[in-house]
């Protein structure tokens, strides 16, 4: 096996616990899972003990006050009673005024595309200018083909058979490849506050578009090392572009962070090319994702360009309030899918930065700066992302009960845990371009698709979404247990964690889960019927988005499988839920149209309007129309939440 297939016989938790291993293969009822758990380190209130089980079970959560909604197949967005959703804004509405509307069908041209909002909006965030005057930045992850650009003419029927046709294949031009990079990428919006509430100001100060063009600076440790070096780049210091940027982050000195995730599906090559074991552990190859960029865009062109992939995977910091700065891609945090950036200001002053993995048996990593945040200096703060440790989590199981246990840190630092130029690694930048390569060479746990990671606003506990992974339980690579305790994992779960002593610099943590999700009206008394937390009228699958609001509330978003049957019967369409972190209490406050993924969230700061993004509606052409209806081009939209009454979302 090659070297990135190699896993650490520690890292294996059947080598560990035989008990919890005969528990997994002998079927651990739901009941037993979370009866089995205990309190984790000081916050004794993290466990979910009878009491808090049993008012979990009655809907007597003191932070959840509104209505549960019902699981929905509508192709409508839908919040509770006593709630009102308007469009904000939505794909192909300009940013400007000298700049067409968006045309239905696809009519718009890659210029127009430029300067409007893109496609697939993500996770977002919301700065405050003023008491009237915000800030919205949003990211826009990727767009599907079937809707950017014009419907396909059916092919004809192939000669003597009236019935057999073959699936049309959509041949991109160099203006088509110019579009689709324009949509992709950050939008950065003007907001004011009006009579009515929040509106988009077309025009405004700070509206901008980020894409797959726009000019950046590389910043860190890996800033002009070999591998980032290209034709247009000889020093490796500068690129152009970011893309397909899944969830975000931002930072009290006010800036914002967007997250690049699966990069590698924009680079492929007609040559034939050897591909490295470093570039297949991010999965480039020759044949890309079908989005054609490498035909007119030679930088995505392995053959031509074969470094041009290791400038994408990294987390960009953007300065949403210059509308001229340029966005800097900072590698001291690691270059992998990065799904979001969870800064959290410890105690002792350093900055620790939560990152996720987000593919199938990768990991969870955890960044601590060397310098101290520094509230009366904030040009200071800007380099504190450059300089400091990255970390990636191993974890081990209980020897009884629940599933639940210990974890530690462990250091990706170049010449230690065997980070040395004998395995492959020549400085700390080849240690951070190729971090999943360090990942396994420490012995990191392998997760099931680690998504996004939220920190309580004031207790010293962490969240993170495993969504799903089909592949868990197959092979050596990725054992079933620990926190990823089922085989063949389509529901997910939530993690948490407790760090040592309450800092999240230190090397130990406590852990259990939060949540299994699943199916009760299904399975009933397995693991795939869900912990206990979960019911008929709360059940979900593909955990996704996730944040806390100032009160503590946990809100939760899911990208998983909307067919409504099967294993899925009556789980309905993309949700949003919300959680009281210390009852387990789980209610649905909203649910989104057909064939949508409902990603990411922002607050107002006194939390009485919500920005909700609705992904991808009708996507491979299903059947959607939101958020216009009619025969209109299903578009993905942010969404504004408020309270008819004036008051707290969720309260």
């Amino acid at each position: 096996m090659s070297q990135f297939e190699q896993r650490d016989e520690l890292n294996n938790p059947r080598t560990q616990v035989p008990e919890f291993t005969q528990m997994v293969e002998q079927g651990l009822s739901r009941r037993r899972f979370l009866g089995g758990a205990a309190a984790l380190g000081a916050a004794a209130f993290f466990s979910l003990s009878p009491v808090s089980r049993a008012l979990a079970a009655a809907g007597n959560s003191p932070l959840l006050g509104f209505k549960a909604v019902p699981t929905s197949t509508a192709d409508r967005f839908i919040v509770p009673e006593g709630y009102r959703a308007e469009r904000l804004i939505s794909w192909g509405d300009p940013l400007f005024s000298d700049v067409a509307e968006f045309i239905n069908g696809g009519g718009n041209s890659a210029t127009e595309q430029a300067s409007q909002f893109g496609d697939n909006n993500d996770g977002m965030s919301l700065f405050m200018v003023d008491d009237n005057t915000a800030i919205l930045a949003v990211n826009n992850e990727y767009t599907n083909y079937e809707l950017l650009f014009p419907p396909l003419a059916p092919p004809p029927a192939a000669e003597g058979d009236q019935q057999e046709t073959t699936t049309p294949v959509r041949q991109l031009t160099a203006d088509d490849v110019k579009k689709a990079q324009a949509a992709h990428g950050v939008s950065v919006l003007t907001l004011k506050q009006q009579a009515d509430g929040w509106r988009f100001v077309k025009d405004g100060r700070y509206n901008r578009r980020i894409d797959a063009n726009t000019p950046m600076f590389i910043s860190g440790p890996a800033k002009g090392h070999a591998l980032l070096k290209t034709k247009a780049d000889p020093k490796g210091e500068r690129v152009l572009g970011t893309f397909n940027n899944c969830a975000n982050g931002m930072t009290p000195w006010g800036t914002y962070l967007t997250c690049e995730e699966n990069v590698n599906g924009y680079f492929g090559t007609g040559e034939q090319v050897e591909i490295s074991p470093a570039l297949a552990r991010y999965g480039v190859g020759a044949i890309d994702a079908g989005y054609q960029w490498h035909r007119f865009d030679e930088r995505f062109d392995l053959s031509k360009e074969p470094n041009e992939a290791n400038r994408f995977g990294w987390v960009v910091e953007i300065d949403p309030k210059d509308p001229a700065s340029t966005p800097v891609k900072r590698t001291a945090l690691g270059r992998f899918k990065h799904e979001n950036a969870e800064l959290v200001v410890n105690k002792d002053g350093h900055v620790v930065v939560y990152l996720g993995d987000d593919e199938r048996g990768e990991h969870l990593y955890r960044f601590v700066s060397e310098g101290k945040y520094n509230p009366d200096d904030m040009a200071a703060n800007r380099e504190l992302l450059d300089n400091g440790t990255l970390y990636v989590a191993k974890f081990y199981d209980g020897a009884t009960g629940g599933i639940k246990g210990k974890g530690e840190w462990l250091e990706l630092t170049f010449g230690k845990h065997g980070l040395t130029a004998e395995n492959g690694f020549n400085s700390q930048a080849e240690v951070l371009i190729h971090a999943r390569l360090a990942a396994t060479q420490v012995g990191a746990t392998t997760m099931d698709r680690p998504e996004w990671v939220a920190a309580h606003p004031t207790e010293p506990m962490v969240f993170c979404t495993l969504t799903n992974n089909k592949n868990r339980g197959t092979n050596d690579q990725q054992p079933v247990g620990g926190p990823n305790p089922r085989a063949d994992n389509h529901y997910g779960q939530i993690l948490r964690w407790v760090p040592a002593s309450g800092s999240h610099s230190a090397r130990e943590f406590d852990w259990d889960l939060f949540v299994l999700a699943g199916n009760p009206t299904v399975h009933q008394d397995s693991l795939y019927a869900g912990s206990d937390n979960l019911n008929a009228d709360n059940m979900f699958n593909s955990p996704d988005g996730i944040c806390f609001d100032r009160g503590g509330r946990l809100w939760i978003q899911t990208d998983g499988n909307y067919s409504n049957e099967g294993d899925f019967a009556g789980q309905g369409n993309n949700q949003m839920l919300c959680a009281d972190p210390k009852t387990g209490e789980l209610r649905r406050f909203l649910t989104g149209p057909v064939a949508c993924e409902i990603t990411g969230m922002a607050f107002t700061p006194d939390q009485k309007t919500l920005f909700v993004g609705v992904q991808h509606p009708g996507e491979e052409l299903a059947p959607s129309h939101f958020p216009l209806g009619g025969d209109s081009t299903p578009r993905s939209s942010v969404m504004m939440i408020t309270r008819i009454d004036g008051g707290v979302i969720g309260a």
